[in-house]
């Protein structure tokens, strides 16, 4: 006989992150056009007064700063989903390139703890004693904080979750 969850349809959690941008496609493309307005007039004005390898490291300029702002628009297809069920946490990641991958730890001895170091965001961590997954790498420290005492607010309510009985023969 096949092993029934009692739950089957219960979610205790369900968080989808993403990193923020300030910039849609269309601002995106408006600040590249600034930025080559600007280098292009500074470039000219340069050239006419004779410094002309500032063309050259504004021609380099240009394309790198394409490059790093193309980069940073993928950047934002990352996502993260972390949901709670009653047999698991999932943590279902998908990268900027389009690649998915999964991870499921067990609920009943998981540990969220947010490890603090001097300076910078503190690091997310879920798992068991065996096992660790940092989560919510895009997010910054009150928003990881926040995420921590949800997962932490899932997690008791999961434990303290108790279906109730059968009603058999002869129950009340």
């Amino acid at each position: 006989m096949p092993a029934m969850d009692p739950f089957p349809d219960a979610m205790f959690f369900e968080a989808v992150i993403t990193p923020h941008r300030s910039l849609s496609r269309a601002g995106m493309r408006r600040l590249l056009a600034a930025i080559c307005l600007m280098c292009g007039a500074s470039a000219s004005v340069f050239f006419w007064l004779g410094a002309y390898p500032v063309v050259g490291f504004t021609a380099i300029e240009l394309p790198l700063v394409a490059w790093l702002l193309r980069r940073n628009a993928l950047a934002a297809r990352a996502s993260e989903i972390v949901t709670i069920s009653p047999s698991a946490l999932d943590i279902r990641r998908t990268t900027p390139e389009g690649r998915r991958i999964a991870v499921s730890l067990p609920v009943a001895w998981l540990q969220v703890t947010l490890r603090e170091a001097p300076g910078r965001v503190p690091t997310l961590l879920v798992g068991t004693r065996g096992d660790r997954q940092e989560i919510g790498r895009s997010l910054g420290e009150e928003e990881k904080r926040d995420l921590a005492r949800a997962i932490e607010g899932a997690l008791h309510r999961w434990r303290n979750f108790f279906p109730p009985p059968p009603r058999g023969e002869g129950g009340r």
